[in-house]
């Protein structure tokens, strides 16, 4: 339990909800312990612990879905945009939460842990993971904050999918659900999508079966498979509006014959990748797909209809005009699924990545929603 919760939290804290002597239990069957959790919290938990904001991250997010603004963190939030003082996750009025997900790579126990027992990284070892089980771990670390209520979780993508699995796990502790581009399975389309990019990982020789920890990173194979899932993140409008046919280079001498990368899109994909081998683990991305992959709201609870209309919390389903990999379609299907739910559509040529993209829409949405359910409850 956090000594000060009056406190805002400035940096990425990190708690051990479980112990060797009580396992985490997964939905596989399997159970480890230690699991540890990081997490950053901003604004202040109010006397009635009511006041909370859960934030679910999306694929390669982390914890650091905010920006404290101070000399202890200079670097902006993935979801800057919409959390802080004034903005619609409103710091000055709720407590905000995000954690990294279990089998993250980014302070919370998954792949490239060490496993305490062989004193090796768990590697493929690790149990496999379900959006559920990251949503356990999430309750876990509310109620070790003190959490008696949620006023709303939210998040995109795979953040969307912890938000339904919260909304079915927890209806008498969620008040509100925001799921944003994403959808109650993972259709065939973001299955193929996902396994193509895994095929890049284990296909690079230094994957070596997920033991490469020693002798570092499948680094092409996990390059390639980000610049694979970038092409899905964008629309064609986006990628004609950036970068068109322009070259790296001028001319139209042996130069313009060029095999290797002459245009600025195949640029732009190439840094891409290098970018994520520089921040996050290969075994990790093949765990969290999958987890994506496995990600069913009526798994084993019944008919879809039926687990929807467990739903209680108030809930906004988001949608993006340009989502390929999320059709808006998928999140009208939610709202005409959910209780009383709505339905709102992020109109933009980015695709996708439009929730990290268009802060000025998401924040006029989400402030909308909050303000009239606010006023029904009056």
């Amino acid at each position: 339990m956090i000594d000060t919760l009056s406190k805002t939290v400035v940096k990425t804290q990190k708690v051990r909800l479980y112990t060797e002597a009580e396992p985490f239990h997964f939905d596989s069957g399997a159970s480890i312990g230690p699991i540890d959790v990081a997490f950053e919290t901003y604004g202040e938990l109010n006397s009635e612990r009511t006041n909370c904001i859960l934030v679910c991250h999306a694929l390669t997010g982390s914890a650091h879905a905010g920006f404290f603004n101070s000399e202890d963190d200079k670097i902006p939030g993935w979801w800057d945009g919409i959390i802080g003082p004034g903005k619609a996750l409103d710091t000055a009025k709720y407590f905000v939460v995000c954690s990294n997900i279990l089998s993250g790579c980014y302070g919370t126990t998954g792949p490239a842990t060490m496993n305490p027992v062989t004193m090796r990284e768990y590697g493929t070892s690790f149990p496999v993971t379900t959006i559920r089980d990251m949503v356990r771990v999430q309750k876990r670390l509310l109620d070790w904050l003190g959490v008696e209520r949620l006023q709303l979780v939210i998040g995109g993508s795979m953040g969307g999918m912890q938000v339904l699995e919260w909304a079915v796990m927890y209806p008498d502790f969620v008040e509100r659900a925001v799921p944003v581009a994403t959808g109650a399975s993972h259709t065939a389309w973001g299955i193929g999508l996902n396994e193509v990019a895994r095929q890049a990982v284990f296909n690079d020789p230094a994957y070596m079966n997920g033991n490469y920890y020693a002798s570092g990173q499948p680094s092409r194979g996990l390059a390639l498979a980000r610049m694979i899932a970038m092409i899905s993140y964008r629309s064609p409008e986006s990628f004609t509006m950036r970068f068109q046919r322009e070259r790296m280079r001028d001319g139209g001498g042996i130069g313009y014959f060029d095999l290797k990368n002459i245009f600025q899109v195949e640029s732009y994909l190439h840094y891409q990748g290098v970018k994520l081998v520089e921040r996050f683990d290969a075994n990790t991305y093949v765990y969290i797909t999958r987890a994506m992959d496995l990600h069913d709201v009526a798994r084993g609870r019944g008919k879809l209809g039926d687990v929807m209309s467990s739903i209680r919390a108030k809930t906004l389903c988001v949608g993006i005009s340009s989502d390929v990999l999320y059709p808006a379609v998928e999140q009208r299907g939610l709202a005409e699924l959910i209780p009383g739910a709505s339905y709102a559509e992020i109109q933009s040529i980015h695709g996708h990545d439009a929730f990290l993209i268009e802060f000025e829409q998401m924040n006029r949405l989400l402030i909308s929603f909050i303000e009239r359910t606010e006023e029904r409850e009056k």
